[in-house]
């Protein structure tokens, strides 16, 4: 591909699709605004937009993505961050710059980020709170290879630990555990209603990891082994931060005041750009499990009460 089209006219794509106002083309010198693209140009634009017309999602057609200003690398079927993931990093950063709690003994906190997918939050965070350290989990092996390769890219191998794990086994918690106590716990997890699955866009559906997505019945499995797992992981004052359903505030929120042997506490409740309901604060309000390594804090409830 031509150097002019690769790096001009597909890095402001990529910058297009952020929150950004600016239109995607305005980068590009006037010059070759009405200048004709050659044939090999031409070809790769052809090309490009026969995936398209496959409804394979842009990100996975150009091979990389822009997320709170770090280009990441996007390959099918790890799941694409969406613009309103940015928000949830930015509460964070908001979270920890305003609370002394956050901040571990090497100067910045210690984060758990159940779900890593391409590295986005986890990247983020390290890159703009330069003394933390994250620990990234997924049980997708083509998630952890491509957070590893984003964090090398990035330069970011040095404070992140990349783990396979699914918390959703018997014991597989009690790996975590060696890190020392987090300070915080971040995810976007599967989160989508299984009956809403069907209602997805192609893009999504026929090119996304549905293990990514599918939230169960109630989109709440995943959520729930997150919490259930938090007073194990979580210092004293820890916090959790979840992207969710917009359904999902009223339904964690009953959850947790049917487990109150977890002492977690929904402090917050924030919307996206659109108006949804689709962040939530969890803190943790009691000290920290002195739990052994062979116990696990299951089982969980089958449904949410009510």
């Amino acid at each position: 591909m031509p150097q002019t089209w690769s790096a001009t006219g597909l890095q402001s794509l990529r910058r297009g699709a952020s929150l950004r106002p600016r239109h995607p083309f305005q980068s590009l010198r006037p010059v070759l605004w009405t200048q004709p693209l050659t044939p090999r140009q031409l070809q790769c634009v052809q090309e490009l937009s026969s995936r398209r017309l496959q409804r394979m999602p842009v990100q996975y057609i150009l091979g990389e993505w822009d997320f709170q200003g770090l280009s990441l690398k996007m390959v099918p079927p790890v799941f694409i961050p969406r613009p309103e993931t940015e928000e949830l990093v930015e509460w964070v950063l908001e979270e920890v710059a305003q609370s002394p709690c956050a901040m571990g003994a090497q100067g910045g906190p210690l984060i758990l980020e159940v779900g890593c997918g391409s590295g986005a939050i986890a990247l983020s965070l390290l890159s703009q709170l330069p003394q933390s350290r994250v620990i990234a989990v997924d049980k997708g092996e083509a998630a952890i290879c491509l957070t590893q390769e984003n964090a090398q890219r990035l330069q970011l191998l040095d404070r992140i630990q990349i783990v396979p794990l699914d918390v959703t086994l018997e014991g597989s918690w009690a790996h975590l555990l060696t890190w020392g106590p987090m300070d915080l716990v971040v995810s976007n997890p599967p989160y989508i209603f299984h009956r809403d699955m069907e209602q997805l866009a192609p893009e999504i559906r026929s090119y996304e990891d549905p293990l990514a997505l599918d939230g169960g019945e109630e989109g709440m499995d995943i959520i729930t082994y997150i919490l259930a797992l938090a007073p194990w992981l979580l210092k004293d004052s820890g916090s959790i931060f979840l992207e969710v359903d917009p359904r999902h505030p009223e339904l964690v929120g009953s959850w947790l005041q049917s487990r109150p042997d977890l002492s977690l506490d929904l402090v917050a409740v924030r919307r996206d750009f659109c108006g949804r309901s689709r962040f939530l604060h969890i803190r943790r309000s009691g000290a920290q499990r002195g739990c052994p390594a062979d116990a696990w804090p299951w089982p969980l409830p089958a449904r949410v009460p009510g």
